[in-house]
């Protein structure tokens, strides 16, 4: 399939998906009130009826978060899997996601006491710094200095380090007081509930950033295809370029993380089904993937929805219970790579 045709297919899809997520709720919401309510928030019309506010204050933030965070989570994985070499690392297995919410459940629980206030951006900042600790624990515990980093190493620090940082996660929620506690569960079920126009913002400006910056660097990850000594003698300085990665990785997925929580596995099921369609080329996967990921978490914050309609299911549940599956399935069909 040509590159364009699959991009177009794939925008479609997601501007339907993110038309069916506004759509559906506890409260039904016609086209017509959604073409009515965009026209008076363009021209600023006060005079909206309930389910014009509903629309536009939480069904719209959150469709459009839903994809932007979806985006995010497998360009992520894109990166990780192109920096690692290996089609089964997605972020979360290297402890970014875990780290970020130790770093957004240390604010919640001990922020009143610290003297560091950065107005909205605050709780991003202290989930990207838990979620750097993390990753970067992992990748120098993991790094063998005579060879490339060992995929079985990788897996089990990612392990003990996300065990360790998840701990951390628990003891917060155990001192915390109950509004601080269930903040905390908040992050460790993963939801799109407590999506803002802030939160859209904010998001919306990292992920285009990191994406940019990624695909400035996606040449330099296509030369790393062919092994870091290969690399290293064509001029590409291999460790800058992971530290790089490492970083724009971190951020992506930190900032994500504190407006959503935890939600797992969608870097690692986008990258992979979308390599198989359009190849390996990290220019082509980081665009694709981005649009494959708002499909596939917008489907999955819809599922939440209507699966326990009138409540709502973390979405985190709902790709987790997609993602292992697909996990085990990659881990035995790239068995090679142990």
């Amino acid at each position: 399939m040509k590159t364009k045709t699959l991009y177009l297919i794939l925008a479609l899809i997601a501007f339907l998906v993110g038309i069916g997520s506004a759509l559906f709720g506890a409260v039904s919401i016609s086209l017509e009130e959604m073409s009515t309510a965009l026209q008076k928030w363009i021209f600023q019309s006060s005079e909206r009826s309930l389910n014009e506010q509903i629309f536009i204050d939480i069904r719209l933030p959150r469709a459009i978060l839903g994809l932007i965070v979806g985006g995010s989570l497998a360009v992520g994985g894109v990166l990780m899997q192109g920096l690692f070499l290996n089609p089964i690392v997605e972020p979360g297995l290297v402890g970014t996601s875990s780290g970020a919410a130790f770093g957004a459940a240390l604010y919640f629980t001990l922020g009143a006491s610290i003297d560091f206030h950065a107005g909205e951006f605050t709780l991003p900042i202290a989930a990207s710094i838990g979620g750097a600790i993390a990753t970067f624990l992992v990748y120098f515990l993991a790094e063998s200095p005579t060879r490339k980093t060992s995929i079985v190493t990788l897996l089990l620090v990612g392990i003990a380090i996300n065990a360790l940082f998840f701990s951390g996660v628990g003891f917060l929620s155990y001192i915390a007081r109950d509004p601080q506690a269930r903040s905390i569960t908040f992050w460790n079920l993963g939801t799109l509930s407590g999506a803002n126009w802030l939160s859209v913002a904010i998001c919306s400006l990292v992920s285009l950033s990191c994406i940019v910056l990624g695909l400035k660097n996606a040449k330099q990850l296509n030369t790393l295809m062919l092994g870091e000594s290969e690399a290293g003698n064509l001029g590409i300085k291999v460790k800058t370029l992971k530290i790089r990665m490492l970083t724009i990785n971190v951020i992506l997925i930190s900032v994500c993380t504190a407006f959503t929580g935890v939600i797992a596995f969608v870097g690692l099921i986008v990258p992979h089904f979308l390599r198989i369609i359009s190849g390996s080329d990290s220019r082509r996967l980081i665009i694709g993937s981005f649009m494959m990921g708002a499909i596939l978490l917008g489907l999955a914050d819809i599922l939440a929805r209507l699966l326990l309609a009138p409540a709502e299911l973390p979405i985190g549940i709902v790709t987790t219970m997609v993602g292992v599956p697909v996990f085990i399935y990659l881990l035995r069909r790239h068995n090679n790579y142990f």
